[in-house]
């Protein structure tokens, strides 16, 4: 089976986070068929494992993300999705494609030294996200881990083209939730009310002043259930917020709690604050970031990457392994990540293939800087 195939197989069955149990079976029925030795890992995820010459106990880990997103295909293609009201429209498909054709390089061809891990990592678009699942089964314990690598499709690169940032590189994300209550009434007697809708307003306000170059805060959601004479009880506000340090990160969510308590206190309101954690900044390894862009530039052409305020799982493998998250190029044609009639150029599977491989082996042969 060619990656090509693979990815076709992949786009037209696709499925939803943490509910990957097809494409799990397909993946280890394509692993087994070239003999290359695997196991399930975090419910929906498959695991392959290649040894390398001699017993070195090193690692490397190459990872793709499986699940697809709740969209309806508009792309007319002969392999669009048959299950209707999902789609790989962020590419994953791509992704598992490409690793699946490094892993078949590898194993044909074991000259690296040590291991080689294949992650098949399930549930990236959904929080807590697969690669907190994943590193809860610590699957790399007794390894010397030199880099964790993954990628992602880029429309905003042409193909052939490969994007890295060193260092911070893509933003923690936070879904933020409040509840205030008061006391509503008829609209007109003011004097009556403890008025969770003028408490909210102010709250935004407060919350919107946090924003800084970066930080970003933003609310996405209103309800306020009255109607033009009737002021309710109770206002919902739902938000998220996106930070590319923890420390930037922790201080924040303090902020946030803070400012919610001087306003409840004000309008004389509850305020129930929920911040719930989703994943940790990308954080780029400097070291593996200059070997691979120095090889991506010999092999294709790579440029450098602004910090990019979308958010990862994969920063979860960033923050215990040596890491690189970058940028592969799908051209312009593709169309917009997310949407119905994302389409990437799939040429980019043949350079991603090459590039991965060389950057696998390379990785796993080099005596890491301390």
């Amino acid at each position: 089976m060619t990656p090509e195939e693979f990815r076709r197989h992949l786009h037209r069955n696709p499925e939803l986070s943490f509910a990957e149990h097809m494409t799990a079976r397909f993946i280890s029925e394509a692993l087994g068929a070239c003999g290359i030795e695997h196991r399930t890992v975090a419910g929906t995820g498959v695991l392959a494992r290649i040894e390398g010459r001699g017993e070195l106990k090193r690692a490397v880990v190459l990872r793709a993300d499986t699940d697809a997103l709740p969209v309806h295909e508009n792309t007319g293609l002969e392999f669009a999705s048959c299950n209707e009201g999902v789609m790989h429209a962020c590419g994953h498909d791509m992704h598992a494609a490409v690793l699946f054709g490094v892993l078949q390089r590898l194993n044909a061809d074991r000259s690296f030294g040590g291991t080689v891990f294949g992650l098949f990592q399930p549930g990236e678009e959904c929080i807590p996200g697969g690669a907190s699942k994943v590193l809860e089964e610590n699957p790399f314990d007794g390894y010397d881990v030199r880099a964790v690598i993954g990628e992602h499709v880029d429309p905003a690169l042409e193909t052939g083209v490969f994007g890295f940032r060193e260092g911070k590189y893509m933003a923690s994300n936070d879904e933020l939730r409040f509840t205030l209550r008061g006391r509503g009434g008829h609209a007109a007697m003011r004097g009556a009310l403890r008025d969770p809708v003028a408490a909210q307003a102010e709250l935004v306000t407060a919350l919107l002043a946090l924003n800084a170059p970066e930080l970003i805060l933003s609310i996405g959601r209103v309800v306020a259930d009255g109607a033009t004479n009737v002021v309710p009880d109770e206002v919902c506000l739902e938000g998220t917020m996106r930070t590319f340090s923890e420390q930037v990160r922790q201080d924040t969510h303090r902020s946030i709690k803070e400012a919610a308590s001087r306003l409840s206190e004000k309008y004389g309101v509850e305020t129930a604050v929920d911040i719930r954690r989703g994943y940790p900044c990308v954080v780029n390894d400097t070291h593996l970031t200059r070997t691979a862009e120095e090889l991506a530039r010999k092999m294709f052409s790579a440029v450098k990457l602004e910090l990019r305020p979308t958010a990862e799982d994969f920063g979860f493998y960033t923050q215990r392994y040596p890491s690189l998250f970058y940028r592969i190029g799908v051209g312009a044609a593709a169309g917009r990540l997310h949407a119905p009639e994302f389409n990437p150029d799939e040429r980019a599977i043949g350079a991603g293939v090459e590039f991965m491989y060389a950057l696998a082996c390379k990785v796993a042969d080099y005596e890491q800087k301390k």
